[in-house]
Parts: C-alpha cells; structure tokens; sequence
C-alpha cells in the first residue's frame, strides 16, 4: 500500500492537518513525511498564467494591431520566487510510492484552482486524489472533511469555474488596458505631465468599482441643496411637551399645493408664517385627537455575519479597511477561533444547527460573554434554532456564516487588541440568535387643528411618533443601536410612565397647544462611499441598501466575490485611482482615477455597468453548478472581447477628451 498526502494552501494549515491526524512524522524541507504520510504545502498561487511575451516575443511591444490576444491553447508558468517549494510538491505528488493525494487547500473556488494548476503544472497522473472541504480549522472538522473527502472530480465544475474567472479577468485586463493605453495612454499623460509615464489599467470588476466611485462624486457635485420649512405644534400631554408635525393631508388649505415642496414641508418661510397665522385665527388653540395607536413590535436579533457585513461593521467601528478585516478574521480562523471567513452565507446549515450547542458551551471560557452563553445553555434557547431564520440549507454554497467555533480560547490573549475586538463582535451576533427579539412599544398620534384663510374654515393635520425600548432581549448581549431619529419622532427621552399617560388619552380629547415653531431643513446630498458601504454595494451589484433586515431579503448578484472585494479596493488606491482617508474610511477618486473613468466612459461604457458585472459573476457560478459550459461561457467572453475591441479602435474621440480632463481639473486643484 502506498503512501498518503495531504496537501494544503499553506505551512501554517499543513501543521494544523498534521496535529488533527496526530502523524507521526519528521520535518523536511518543505514538508513533513511519516511512515505511511506525507504533509505538504504551497505557498499561496505557485503558479500563474503566462505573459503574452511568453506566446510570441512580439506582444512585449504593446501594438494595436496584434490585439485583440486571445490564446486557443493555455500557458502556464512556475512563479520565480516559490520555484523552490513547487519542485518538492511536484516531486512529492509523481513520486511511485504515492498512491492517494488529499487536496488540503482553501474550500473556495481560489482553493481549487491553487492545487489544480500545481497538479497540472506537475503532470499528476494515476493517483486518486480526495477533495477534503471544511468549514473551520478545528480537529472534529479537520477530521470530519478528511472522513467525507469526495472524489476530486465532482469538483470539476468548480475548478472549470476557477479557470474561467482567472482567463476572463487575464483577457479583459490585458486586451482592454493595452487598447486603451493605446489609444488615450498619451493623452492622460500628456495632460497630467510630469511623474513616471502610466498605463492605464482595466479590469473586469476594478473597473466597475471606479465607476461607482466616480459617478457617486458627480451625483454629489451635481446635487443642489433644496432649503424646507416644517411647522412644529408643540403639544401638552401630562407633564410633558412633545413636537407633533404638520403634514398637508386632505382637508388642509395646502393639500396638494405647488407651495409644499413635500407634504410636511413648504418651498419658502412665507408659506409656513402663513399656515401658522391661519390656525392662530381660530383661539383657544387646541389639537383635536384624531386617532392614538399604541402596539408592541418585536426587533428579531440581525442574522449572522459573512465577510461583507463584517467588513461594514468593522469600517464602521474600528474604522479599518475591509483588507484589514479579512487580515484579521483570517487570522482568528487560523487560530480555530472562527469558521472560514470567505463567505457569502448569513445562516448555519441544519448539520450545524443541531449541534451547535458545542460552539456555545466552548464560550463559557470566554469571560466578556460566558455568562450569556450559561443562560443559553441552562435554559436550552438553542432548542428549535433549526426552524428559524438563521438556518437555511438553501442558502449556503460553499460555506455557512461566520461564527465561533467555541474553540481556540486558550490563544486569544495572543491575539492583537484589534483581534480581540472583532473576535467578541463576532461572538456576540453569534449569541444574539439564541436570545428573544427586543421589544418596542409604539406610539402613533394624530391630531387636527382648525383653520382659517379668507373666511374659509380648513382642517390642519398634526403627527407624532413616539418610541421605547422595553425589553432588550438580544441588546442585552449585541448592545442597544443609537437610533436614527425620523423628522416626525421626538428629541425629548420618553419613558414607560408617559406611556401610561398616552392610554389615558382618547380619541375626541382637546389637547393644550403651547405655540408653533418653524423648523428650517435642507436636503442633503449623497454620502460618500466608505470602505465598508462601498463592500455592501459591491454584494448587492452596484446597490447601496441601508437597511440590514432589506439587504437580507432582496440580496442580488455581487461584484466580485467576498474573496476579491476587499483586494479590489485595495488596488484601486494603490495604483492611485482612488483615495482612502483611513480615519473615516470615506473613498472617493482621484484626478487620474476620474480621468480613467471618463476614458473608459467614452470607449467601453459597458465595463462600468454593475449588472453586467454583476451577470458576468452569475455565469460563473452557473459554471460551477453545472448549468452552463466552459465552451459556451468562453464563446460569449470572445464576443464580448473582440466586439468592443473593434469599437474602440474606430473611434475618433481622443481630442474630445481633452475637454473632459479640463471638466475634470476644476475639482481637483
């Protein structure tokens, strides 16, 4: 019988696969062997595609008349610098008395392409060869995934997936970039003048991602501020004086009004002095209660995180960059302390479900949040867990929803503080699902007041809305959110006791008016992108939803894929298209980066289209599940090349740029 390897993406995950297998074996240089088992690693890729100078020493002068490059045949190549560590896996993986090779990298898409292109690269033949998939570093999944390992076959749609993505963003990025240097390259530097000569880069989503960036800056340079006056009644209830707002509901005298500029404000102060007089006209001055509605509402605890919602929070909080995030949360999956971080999933699968009271019990060792873990565990609030909305087998691809494993405890204190930090977020969305929803009781009041204009009676409509916590439920572990005060809520802090003063109030009662204010508002423009709303955008193709509970339910096709996204910010201020202020974490683009836009606007608009982008990543994944071939989602990328290729090259626009990088200059001198 021949011997067994274990292969995985790095040194750091070989040793965890080791000690979980408890093999005996001794260190090598770069790897370890045993009498029946060797454990290997890459390093990362350890090999890449090929330059076009690698198909023809022509390509290395960039020339339009060779473009579009589309290779019938792949090359590939052993990166320079890990040469060294690709030679022993190479030699390990052919050697005779190897008989099995499990594949031990990342269980993502970027995992397999790793290891199928060293298999490849190797010339692996007539070995079986296991697909070993985890969820966390932990030994029962290590143990698990090597138990369950499938053959490395049913991942072959995974792995055409894989292949494809990598040649989709190789063509788009080389053919599009060269093309445009070509054509613009002089231009933009030419104007910009001085500093070293730079290409212009494009790429399938970097592209994408600097077309919402810039367009966002012109939506706010465009934007023109719209100054609104609200009318204010202040009104007695009990011992209190609350805010109720005038709205201009049928019956008023400004009930679909050319003045209103909308229906609780007016276009100029004139019109609101004049809403005012017309009341004050009927004494005493009284609000009639119109109607009163109080109820209960129940706030369900957030789902779980996946990398994006973590990577808003973490922009939000600690105002890091989504790059950092992943550093970190990757880092506490390595350290057994989280499950994987690259996913898209916001639920846990029924497997885990029902066993993940195992995760909570290993959290009775973290001090911040052991008690919450014994009053889920002694009470049993994880019982029915599986009937709710954090478990959705449907909703999962590769990997379920960052959360503890309850392992790894012993090493946090080794972690850095801003480890730390994100590891107890984490846990704490985690326990938040076991706990009850937080309960609101809500108050909706409406109130009429007469008025006069010219002898003519009208009726004026007033509102309130009031709001308290009273029961934390889940806040009691995630904290209580500072609330985004609406126009109609009131600043004054309410409590139970006035509440009980509001059930004494009917509707008919007459209510003591103190007086009327007018409130001066304008509108605001778009805000900015940060790094981390910038992330969520890019999940939900180019939309930007604030509302958690909305982005869960209408979540779209990404750009990108949480594996890329941060990478891709990244870039884009590296190579100076955009700029990140790391206090705030607030992007926005640069000169060049605004200039690249507007060439990429007038040529291939299309590259900045997010649902095109965003269907791109579908077909992907159709690749993936088996519903579309390779063949057909390369035809369709050829097409998609070489049409707008010929489009760009009969152009004759590159004199009406220079008009659009003057435009452009005024914002940034």
């Amino acid at each position: 019988m021949g011997k067994t390897v274990y292969i995985a993406e790095k040194p750091s995950v070989a040793n965890e696969f080791a000690k979980a297998l408890k093999l005996k074996t001794s260190k090598r240089d770069g790897y370890m062997e045993g009498d029946d088992s060797i454990v290997t690693w890459c390093v990362g890729h350890l090999v890449t595609m090929s330059y076009p100078e690698s198909y023809d020493e022509k390509y290395k002068k960039w020339n339009l008349k060779d473009l579009p490059f589309i290779p019938d045949d792949w090359k590939y190549e052993v990166i320079p610098s890990v040469k060294k560590q690709f030679k022993i896996v190479k030699g390990i993986l052919t050697r005779d008395d190897v008989d099995t090779i499990y594949v031990c990298t990342d269980s993502g898409r970027e995992g397999e392409y790793i290891y199928r292109l060293v298999a490849q690269a190797a010339g692996v033949k007539g070995k079986t060869e296991k697909r070993v998939w985890i969820d966390s570093q932990t030994e029962e999944e290590i143990l698990r995934g090597i138990k369950e390992a499938k053959d490395l076959s049913e991942y072959n749609n995974l792995s055409d997936s894989a292949y494809l993505r990598a040649k989709e963003d190789y063509l788009m990025g080389i053919n599009f970039s060269r093309l445009l240097t070509l054509k613009y390259g002089q231009s933009v530097n030419n104007y910009l003048k001085g500093g070293k000569w730079k290409s212009i880069n494009v790429g399938r989503v970097m592209t994408c991602v600097l077309g919402m960036i810039c367009q966002r800056e012109r939506e706010i340079r465009d934007f023109v501020k719209t100054p609104f006056y609200r009318v204010i009644a202040d009104v007695d209830i009990g011992d209190k004086s609350v805010d109720t707002e005038w709205k201009a509901k049928k019956g008023s005298k400004f009930f679909e009004s050319p003045l209103l500029y909308k229906e609780n404000g007016f276009k100029e102060k004139t019109s609101a002095v004049a809403l005012i007089n017309g009341i004050e006209e009927n004494q005493p001055l009284k609000m009639k209660v119109k109607s009163l509605n109080i109820k209960d509402e129940k706030k369900q605890p957030p789902l779980l995180y996946n990398l994006a919602e973590l990577q808003n929070d973490c922009s939000k909080m600690f105002k890091i960059s989504p790059s950092d995030t992943l550093n970190v949360v990757q880092q506490l999956y390595e350290s057994k302390l989280v499950t994987y971080p690259r996913t898209d999933a916001r639920v846990i699968s029924t497997a885990v479900a029902k066993q993940v009271d195992r995760n909570i019990k290993g959290l009775l060792s973290y001090t911040p949040c052991a008690s919450f873990a014994k009053n889920i565990l002694d009470n049993k609030m994880y019982d029915g867990l599986e009937s709710t909305k954090y478990v959705n087998d449907k909703k999962i691809t590769d990997h379920y929803a960052i959360i503890p494993t309850g392992q790894g405890l012993g090493g946090l204190g080794k972690q850095s503080e801003l480890n730390k930090k994100v590891y107890m977020v984490i846990v704490r969305r985690f326990l938040s699902i076991f706990y009850p929803p937080a309960i609101y009781k809500k108050a909706a009041l409406v109130g009429e007041m007469p008025s006069t204009f010219d002898g003519e009676n009208f009726v004026e409509q007033f509102s309130a809305n009031f709001k308290i916590l009273v029961q934390k439920g889940y806040m009691e572990i995630s904290g209580v959110p500072k609330s985004k005060k609406n126009d109609d809520e009131n600043d004054e802090p309410l409590d139970e006791e006035f509440f009980k003063i509001l059930y004494n109030v009917s509707k008919g009662d007459e209510l003591e008016v103190g007086g009327f204010d007018i409130k001066e508002g304008e509108t605001t423009p778009p805000k900015r992108y940060t790094s981390g709303s910038l992330i969520l955008a890019m999940e939900n193709a180019g939309q930007l939803i604030e509302d958690e509970d909305l982005r869960a339910q209408i979540k779209g096709s990404g750009i990108g894929t949480s594996a890329t996204r941060a990478e891709i910010i990244k870039k884009l201020t590296n190579i100076k298209y955009l700029q990140l202020n790391k206090k705030t974490q607030v992007i926005r683009p640069t000169q060049l980066g605004e200039m690249i836009y507007g060439v990429v606007h007038g040529s291939i608009k299309s590259l900045l289209n997010p649902e095109l982008t965003a269907s791109w990543e579908m077909g992907l994944d159709a690749v993936a599940q088996g519903k579309l071939s390779s063949d057909e989602y390369m035809k369709k990328l050829d097409e998609f090349i070489r049409v707008r290729f010929n489009n760009v090259v009969n152009l004759n626009n590159t004199g009406q740029m220079i008009g659009y990088y003057n435009f452009v200059a005024q914002f940034y001198k």
